[in-house]
Order: structure tokens, then C-alpha cells, then sequence
């Protein structure tokens, strides 16, 4: 386990904890009213929710998770870290919290996790809001050569002994603007070689997980295109370029709204969170 304890000032939660067949799970449930399920990409963690469950809790019960081998999770030995192995852990503490008529965010990674445990649960789905992420194989040639680059052998290392998906794509300079401290909290829920492994196999998923997402391909539109969507893009996001992304999630679902955040990049919880709050309440009342 972790034991880095989180800044009450910056984190302002109770940590609880859901014992899943593959580890511990640490997440956050604050406030009363609908349910709404925050899920995070990488290398993040439910700290990344911060300001909106903040400006949430008031409105809704609001559920951020730290997939297991990312935040305050456990490191299980065993456990293969990947995209499936999480959309199963994530489905199964919505069902523990015997969740119902929900609504599931997902940014990043956490767009696959989160609609992949929704669609297995779709009549449970109230709705579904959607960061800069992709619900289907990524094909695009940029997208493939960071996987493939980062999956080398260097690259994997640099990984694990200087935690560069932390120190170079989340807090270098093309990240959001974070105070030292909150720097730190995202650096200290990855602070040692060990404690980082599941950040590796994250690059490797974007070509492995293919399956998975040819199966979300057919299975979203046919189980939840029908939901109430927010899509909610950072125009400015190299990583998924709202040119190409935004009209397949058009052509996913038919109850779609999206707003457009324009100087927002890849981590639009960090750069506009009072927004995302706002067009969350004004979609979901």
C-alpha cells in the first residue's frame, strides 16, 4: 500500500476502501443525491477530481476511484494492470455500492474503463459524461509511436526509476499549472520503483487493448447511444485532437451535448473544473 497521506486542505475527503478479489481499493464518496462515478486516466488519480467533487458534493454522491497501482490503490503482485483487469475491479465496486441510475465520467483511459463497466450494466446508466479520451482502436500514427516507444525496454525503465509519465506529460511543461503542492501529490501517489508498475503497461495498452475497444466500438452505441451525454473537450489536447475525436463521439450518441473548452489541453479536470462542474449540473438536474 501507499502511505502517503493527502493534504486535507488539498484533498478534502474521507478515504474508504473496497477489498476487490484482485486488491484494495482506495476511493472517495462524498455527498448525497445522484451518483455520479469519476474515473481517471493516467498517470493520475482520483486526486484529479479534486475541484469538481468539491464543487459537486452539494448536488450529487460523487465516487472517485484510484484504479489499482495508481493513487492510494494497492499494488497487487499478480494483478496485470490493464485496461480490462480494470473495467472489471471498476464494476465490480459499482455493484458493491450496489449503484443505480448512475452517471460515469471518464477522462483519458478512464473513458474505456468507465463505459466498459457501464455497458455491462447499462440499465443502471442514468448517463455519461466524457473527457478527452476515445472509445475506439487508436489508429492514429502519433498515438501508436508513443506506445511503441514508450514499451521499449529505456523507456520502460525511465518509467519505473524516474517516473517520467509523471515528471515529463503530467507536470512538464505542456501540463496543466499546478502549485508545487499539488505537484506533489501527484508525484507521491507514484513514489517509488516498485509502487509504479502499473504505469508501465498504460503505454503498451494503446495497441493491446485493441479488443477491448473494438468491443466498446459496438457495444456503446447498442447499449448506451441512447444515454443523456456530455462531452466535455479541451480544443487544444495533442493527444485527442477534438478534429478527430468529437465526430465519432457524435456518431455514438444520439442525446449528445458538448462544450467546448478552448484552452484547455489533456487534463481538463485541472484546467477548467468550475466549467465541467457547471455543464455537469446544467445536463444532469
Amino acid at each position: 500500500m501507499i502511505d502517503f497521506v493527502p493534504d486535507p486542505a488539498l484533498y478534502p475527503f474521507a478515504s474508504r476502501w473496497f477489498d476487490s478479489p484482485a486488491g484494495r481499493v482506495h476511493y472517495i464518496d462524498e455527498g448525497t443525491g445522484p451518483p455520479i462515478v469519476f474515473c481517471h486516466g493516467s498517470p493520475t488519480w482520483s486526486f484529479l477530481y479534486r475541484h469538481i467533487v468539491k464543487a459537486l458534493r452539494g448536488h450529487y454522491r460523487c465516487i472517485a476511484v484510484d484504479y489499482l497501482g495508481f493513487g492510494l490503490s494497492e499494488r497487487p503482485a499478480g494483478f496485470g494492470y490493464t485496461i480490462a483487469e480494470h473495467t472489471v475491479v471498476l464494476g465490480e465496486l459499482i455493484d458493491h455500492l450496489q449503484l443505480d441510475d448512475f452517471v460515469v465520467m471518464g477522462q483519458d483511459w478512464g473513458g474505456p474503463i468507465g463505459l466498459g463497466a457501464a455497458t455491462t450494466r447499462a440499465e443502471r446508466v442514468r448517463g455519461i459524461v466524457l473527457g478527452n479520451t476515445a472509445l475506439w482502436p487508436i489508429e492514429r500514427l502519433a498515438n501508436r509511436a508513443f506506445s511503441a516507444i514508450m514499451s521499449s525496454r529505456p523507456m520502460q525503465r525511465r518509467i519505473l526509476e524516474q517516473n517520467l509519465l509523471v515528471e515529463q506529460f503530467l507536470l512538464g511543461s505542456s501540463g496543466p499549472t499546478l502549485t508545487a503542492a499539488e505537484a506533489d501529490h501527484y508525484r507521491m501517489a507514484q513514489p517509488t520503483k516498485e509502487a509504479r508498475y502499473g504505469l508501465t503497461v498504460m503505454p503498451k495498452e494503446i495497441r493491446a487493448a485493441r479488443p477491448l475497444l473494438e468491443d466498446l466500438t459496438r457495444d456503446v452505441p447498442a447499449r448506451l447511444g441512447d444515454k443523456p451525454t456530455l462531452a466535455i473537450w479541451g480544443m487544444r489536447d495533442p493527444v485527442f485532437p477534438p478534429g478527430a475525436c468529437i465526430p465519432r463521439i457524435r456518431s455514438t450518441f444520439t442525446r449528445l451535448r458538448i462544450v467546448e473548452l478552448p484552452r484547455a489541453r489533456h487534463f481538463v479536470q485541472e484546467d477548467e473544473p468550475d466549467r465541467i462542474a457547471e455543464a455537469i449540473v446544467e445536463r444532469f438536474p
